[in-house]
This record gives structure tokens, sequence and C-alpha cells, in this order.
């Protein structure tokens, strides 16, 4: 989600994709839960991988190589970067490329269900270990900033960049009402995600519309509740990051309830949050996304999800702008 502001930010965020990719995963169903439950798993079902014998493993912290376990924060709700499938289990992007990074530290990397908008405040309490959940990294989640109303809220996180994404519109199929671009919600009501780069792109662009032309911003706790109320009439158009609303669009009532209007816009950087103290964890995490890259886990990945277009050469620490 984006420049200025994050994109789930500590409540923001975004991506990209090729609608057309999207196909190959058409067939799992947006299903998700914005409970706080674990998901014993990161997307795979093998058994915690063996600390001695992985690659990277001497380089995290020493109290969660000994626990063989990375406690993940995830808004697991948020297809296709990381949601339940129709048995239950987490699946995504997310999941598959922290199975991928786990064989390379020897832990496993055991998600945890929490709203988007509490997962920065569930890493400063220590609930979590990490944060990932295709959330953009900005300046403003980097210096613990509410991007709101500029006031310091927090010391702030490092991330880890893994991918790039942008923000969409979409409305319902044969209803676009000429919507192309956000100065086209004037006059309209939208749906978005609660704490996204998307709720902060509605509320800034909203400041803009003339008079007589008042924008209505109706804000959920997660993706899915927004799509539903749209798909009832309830809205005139939706938005979210470009790979989640294209996988809607793809998927939601076999490809007949949504459609994509106009470009993305605001394409940043997701990343994995670390607390700015646990540089030795923010450091591991790197070095297996660097690992997981060149040795070619990474681009299946991201082919499989049909999000290649928003994938990167190698991991940053805080891209975000």
């Amino acid at each position: 989600m984006t420049a200025g502001k994050t994109r789930r930010t500590t409540a923001l965020r975004t991506r990209t994709t090729a609608v057309g990719a999207i196909a190959v995963a058409g067939a799992l169903l947006l299903t998700g839960c914005g409970d706080q439950t674990k998901d014993n798993g990161s997307g795979s079902d093998s058994e915690k991988t063996n600390t001695n014998s992985a690659p990277l493993a001497d380089k995290l912290p020493e109290d969660i190589r000994k626990a063989g376990v990375i406690k993940v924060g995830s808004d697991i709700a948020y297809a296709p970067v990381e949601f339940k499938d129709d048995s239950g289990k987490t699946v995504g992007i997310d999941p598959d490329l922290a199975d991928a990074m786990g064989k390379q530290l020897g832990v496993k990397f055991e998600f945890e269900n929490g709203t988007f908008d509490t997962l920065l405040g569930g890493l400063r309490s220590k609930r979590y270990d990490i944060a990932m959940s295709a959330m953009t990294d900005t300046k403003d989640r980097q210096e613990g900033v509410d991007s709101d109303t500029g006031k310091k809220v927090g010391e702030g996180v490092d991330f880890v960049d893994y991918f790039t994404a942008g923000v969409s519109i979409y409305t319902k199929k044969g209803d676009t009402q000429s919507i192309a671009t956000w100065a086209d919600l004037c006059g309209k009501k939208v749906v978005v995600q609660r704490g996204t780069v998307s709720h902060d792109l509605a509320k800034a662009e909203a400041e803009k519309c003339p008079k007589g032309k008042t924008m209505s911003i109706e804000a959920f706790d997660n993706d899915q509740q927004a799509q539903t109320r749209l798909r009832s009439g309830g809205a005139d158009a939706g938005s979210s990051d470009f790979p989640v609303a294209a996988y809607a669009v793809k998927t939601s009532g076999g490809g007949k309830d949504f459609e994509l209007v106009g470009e993305q816009v605001d394409a940043a950087p997701y990343g994995i949050a670390v607390a700015k103290s646990n540089t030795e964890l923010r450091d591991a995490v790197k070095a297996a996304l660097d690992a997981v890259i060149a040795n070619g886990e990474y681009d299946k990945i991201i082919q499989k999800w049909g999000v290649t277009d928003g994938a990167v050469k190698e991991a940053t620490i805080n891209g975000g702008k």
C-alpha cells in the first residue's frame, strides 16, 4: 500500500500481480477468520526441521533456535497472500515463503491469526517474533509514527522486504459507474479493510472531493467483509492490494461478482516486520530469504501463486519510503 502512508499499516498494506496469472490459484476458496488462534504450521505438514542440519541455524537468536519456532503474527484472511483453504489449513504466498525459510533456519514458522491493525502491537508486546502479513514497509512504520496523526506511538520496526505490490479499485461486475480513478469515488461509497493503505488513500481522496460529492467510506476488520458488503450491493466500489483484488475478481462467484477498474497505484514493498531491538533475528530472516531466492524456491512460490510481477531479486532491509 504505499509511499507516505502504510499499506496494511500499523495499519497498512499492498500488492502486485497479473490478473490472468491468478487463475492458477482460482480453485482455492476465499475463506479466513479474524480470531486470535494459532495455526501450527506455515502451510507445510512437515515436522520441525532439525536445527543441527539447517545451513543458517547458527544465525538465529539462541532462544529461538532452542525453541525451534518463530511465532508469526498474521491476518490470515487476505488471499492469495495468506488465508485458510477449505480444510482450514493456512496457505498462500507468505506461508509458503515462511516454510522455505524455516528449512534454511531449522525452525518452524508458526502462524497466529489476528486482525491486521493489532499485529505491530503484538510484536511490541512480544506476542509474536515477527509479523508477516502483506504489510507494506513505510517510513512511518519504521519510525513508529501514526500515519494519521503524525505522532510517535512506538519505537517502530525493521522490515525485511520480500515483494512489491500496488493498490487497486474494483466494482461489481458490469456496474463500474464510470469509476476508473480515486477521484471518481467522490459521491460514491467505498469499502476497505480498516488500517490499510486503501483506507488511507480513501481518506486522503475524500478530503479533496468537491462540496456536494462526499465520499462515504466504510471500513471493516478484514477484506472479506468488505467484499461481502460490495457483493450485496451495499457499496459502489472496494479497494485492496492488487494481488488480493485480482484474486477476488478471478474467484468470487466463479469470476462473476467483481471487476477491476483503472490502474493500480502506489506500488511499494511488502516487509516482514521485526522489532528494532532484535537485529539478530532480522538478519537471520534476511539471510534465509536471500538463500530461498538464490536456490530458486522463491521463484517457484511466486509463480505458483501467479504473482511474478511483484517478485524481488534480493531481500532488502527497510527499503520502504
